[in-house]
């Protein structure tokens, strides 16, 4: 919990509050969806540029604001040193921010267009209902990883297309391969699950790790990550794209050679697999984007 209410606020803490570092993954995947629009960059820039600010130091930034809050507790036994629990956010400041970016994301969002809009309204409303009452999914880690996965990846994507089509909805590829890599972003967030163990434990969160146990969690981490990446480069080939297929069949099979290790030892190889076989992940969706691109 908070240790006082009377320290003024401090903009850096402000800032580590709002997390940067969380803000790569919908800022690529907002990227992949410009790519996969066909749409010159060249053309749009300064509209793509919005969009990117909106994707990760708006909306990204706002569910960390809003998890952070009412997260405080289980931060007090994991993270103590959090901006919130050591009384660097005092008050209700916390709060008082995840709601001012929310109002500021959605004001930005209606700018870039109505499928914008709604994709940012839809991000913004999975970001309160993964952390707040009376719904709070990240208590269940299906539901919880489930809900950040579309927003992270899905609806960051979708958004980024849309930007670049005028605020019109993609065609039915990127929305599959967007739909995809939602779920292969599931295992990603159970990943970031295997360090708050203990403190999900002791405040009944049941997030896969807890609930399955670490090593089983890791199996199913695992193979959701693999299995829509397995589903792309079918689709792929379908399209009579092989080259872009081969490319992240080549990303999957390192992929596998990492899970092996992290399954070996999920706890102590979490934050090793996020560091060394995401980005891998990633890097098929941008050759996906790609793939995309030249059929359009």
């Amino acid at each position: 919990m908070q240790t006082t209410t009377t320290q003024a606020l401090q903009p850096s803490a402000v800032l580590e509050l709002l997390k940067p570092i969380t803000w790569f993954p919908p800022m690529w995947a907002f990227l992949c969806g410009v790519i996969s629009s066909g749409v010159p960059i060249a053309d749009r820039w300064g509209t793509a540029l919005v969009g990117i600010v909106l994707a990760g130091p708006l909306v990204c930034a706002t569910s960390q604001a809003v998890n952070d809050w009412y997260d405080r507790e289980v931060d007090a036994i994991n993270e103590p040193n959090r901006p919130i629990p050591s009384g660097r956010i005092p008050g209700r400041w916390g709060l008082y921010i995840a709601i001012a970016w929310t109002v500021l994301s959605l004001l930005v969002a209606a700018s870039l267009g109505r499928w914008v809009l709604g994709a940012a309204a839809l991000g913004l409303a999975l970001a309160w209902a993964y952390s707040a009452p009376p719904l709070r999914l990240k208590q269940n880690g299906w539901l919880g990883c489930a809900a950040c996965g579309l927003s992270y990846e899905g609806l960051a994507w979708i958004t980024g297309a849309a930007v670049m089509l005028g605020g019109a909805l993609p065609g039915p590829l990127p929305l599959a391969l967007a739909l995809l890599y939602s779920v292969g972003a599931h295992g990603i967030m159970t990943l970031n699950d295997f360090k708050a163990i203990k403190g999900d434990s002791a405040m009944g969160i049941r997030s896969l790790p807890v609930s399955l146990g670490p090593d089983r969690a890791a199996v199913v981490a695992s193979a959701v990550m693999a299995a829509p990446q397995v589903v792309v480069i079918a689709i792929l080939l379908g399209e009579g794209r092989p080259w872009h297929a081969l490319a992240i069949a080549v990303l999957l099979v390192a992929q596998l050679v990492m899970m092996r290790r992290f399954i070996a030892a999920p706890v102590e190889r979490a934050l090793w697999y996020s560091g060394f076989g995401v980005p891998l992940f990633v890097s098929g969706m941008m050759v996906s984007a790609f793939a995309v691109r030249t059929l359009g």
